[in-house]
């Protein structure tokens, strides 16, 4: 069970995209689930990027755990509470893109295209659960 500690910079995302890559290929996954894992993982890890942490540098750590055909992603950051199932504003979809609200088209991305997210605070951290089923 692959588990990464990132720093809170940009230039990171490589490393998760590199392990991402490297536990597909391990469990061959199909291109496009693979493509989606990553899509998924960089807009939550860009957000603890941004928002976690307001001054410095900081860590937050992503677990993946494949089981059969099942994946299962956790996120733990010690930033500030967030629940992206309460917190975060609902994304319009509907309105012309100029019309729009900025904020929660990442969150709204991110429940699209897993099949199950849970939040839980715990000892002071955020845990960020993503549960993706690979396709049959």
């Amino acid at each position: 069970m692959p588990s990464l500690k990132i720093k809170t910079e940009v230039a990171e995302l490589g490393r998760i995209f590199a392990a991402v890559d490297e536990l597909g290929s391990q469990n061959n996954w199909p291109d496009d689930f693979i493509f989606r894992i990553n899509l998924v993982v960089e807009e939550v890890a860009m957000n603890c990027i941004k928002y976690c942490h307001m001054e410095g540098v900081s860590d937050f750590e992503i677990t993946m755990d494949p089981q059969d055909d099942v994946l299962t992603i956790e996120i733990i950051d010690a930033g500030r509470p967030f629940d992206p199932l309460m917190d975060a504003p609902e994304a319009d979809t509907d309105s012309d893109i100029e019309d729009r609200a900025i904020g929660g088209l990442g969150i709204h991305l991110v429940r699209t295209m897993t099949d199950d997210m849970r939040y839980r605070r715990e000892a002071d951290q955020n845990h960020l659960t993503l549960i993706m089923h690979k396709p049959s």
